[in-house]
């Protein structure tokens, strides 16, 4: 077997992702720079098919809609106070069921905390974005490779599933430049959008086997499309309190379950016998897998799963975490953010959790914590 030759950069996870995102189809990135997402307005600037500076943060998101209808796939960069004058914008994507990819940067809150520390913050507030309990998908990248992986994940699932997506990562990942193999980054298939075969018959919103509709672009030829953020039927027209159009919007939520397993991602190291479960995500993966594999060598069993897929919660995460008799949740926040996604505020000698704030947890105290 012939040996590929290293090709070692220094290099970003922001610029890992940008990359990433064009390949998988993304044509247009409308960005107003925050901190720590910096880097993406920057690198966007040299990739992207079209640029676009927008004047605030609302202004992306609508500009971003009218592209996604347009038939393009838009993709934005931002952190929790852009995110957060978004969410009306977002649930009217959502609605409309246009695809984008959202990449937000957590760093230090609340409010605008701290711009240049990292954090893992923004989990419950993206939870619960969208209005009625409605899921929107999550990605978390905990390494380079899965940078490249979930961004290109991140366009896929927006494309067959016509929604907004968001790629959660951090200050740490984004803008700490290091050494990397570029020959660890697998090919990229570009994403297309299919092409709706019942032409005659064309509904915006009809109801399908996959629960997602067929999509035509404004502008197109050969039927009359609409996008609707209000309550609609299957015709896009606007129906409050109807049977067909609370089926209609329930449908939202039913695409997403019914397709769960083709977007859930996550990383599983069991080890044999091991009644201890360490569970993470993100950027404290990293140094929790420097303590797993420390502890392994010192003769402690222990098993590992970081989760990358965090919104929906797939069924298969609870069906691990069911195993152990000891579960340790390990991420930079105060409460334990992705524990109380799973089991909301409830706590057990079973379930526990290792966090900080402000810091990112070294490996000393992960492994102080989890030999207690």
């Amino acid at each position: 077997m012939k040996k590929t030759a290293s090709k070692n950069v220094i290099i970003d996870a922001s610029r890992i992702i940008t990359e990433a995102l064009v390949q998988s189809g993304a044509d247009v990135f409308i960005g107003y720079p925050i901190t720590p997402s910096n880097l993406f307005y920057k690198y966007a600037k040299e990739r992207f098919a079209e640029f676009l500076a927008g004047p605030d943060e609302i202004s992306v998101i609508q500009w971003m809609s009218g592209y996604a209808a347009a038939g393009k796939i838009p993709v934005t960069a931002t952190a929790f106070p852009g995110l957060a004058l978004m969410a009306e914008s977002i649930n009217m994507a959502y609605m409309m069921e246009l695809p984008m990819v959202i990449v937000v940067t957590q760093r230090l809150g609340p409010s605008t905390g701290s711009a240049t520390a990292g954090a893992q913050g923004d989990l419950k507030f993206i939870d619960g974005i969208i209005s009625g309990g409605f899921p929107l998908p999550v990605f978390s990248p905990s390494s380079f490779c899965d940078a490249w992986k979930l961004a290109n994940q991140a366009v896929k699932t927006a494309v067959q599933l016509r929604t907004p997506v968001i790629l959660l990562t951090s200050k740490e990942m984004v803008m700490t430049q290091k050494s990397f193999d570029l020959n660890n980054l697998e090919t990229i298939t570009k994403v297309n959008f299919e092409k709706p075969k019942d032409v005659e018959e064309y509904l915006p919103y009809k109801q399908t086997i996959s629960k997602v509709p067929p999509f035509f672009p404004l502008g197109n030829d050969k039927v009359q499309t609409r996008f609707n953020s209000s309550t609609h039927s299957e015709d896009g027209l606007i129906e409050k309190g109807t049977a067909n159009s609370l089926a209609n919007t329930q449908r939202l939520k039913e695409k997403f379950e019914t397709r769960i397993v083709e977007y859930t991602h996550y990383e599983l190291e069991e080890e044999p016998n091991a009644e201890a479960l360490v569970v993470t995500w993100g950027i404290s993966a990293e140094a929790t897998r420097d303590v797993v594999n420390n502890l392994r060598i010192n003769n402690k069993k222990i098993s590992l799963l970081v989760v990358k897929t965090l919104i929906p919660i797939p069924k298969i995460i609870y069906q691990i975490i069911e195993k152990y008799n000891k579960v340790f949740f390990v991420e930079e926040n105060l409460s334990g953010m992705y524990k109380e996604l799973l089991f909301g505020k409830f706590t057990s000698e079973k379930i526990r959790v290792i966090s900080s704030f402000g810091t990112n947890l070294s490996p000393a105290e992960i492994e102080k914590q989890l030999k207690n």
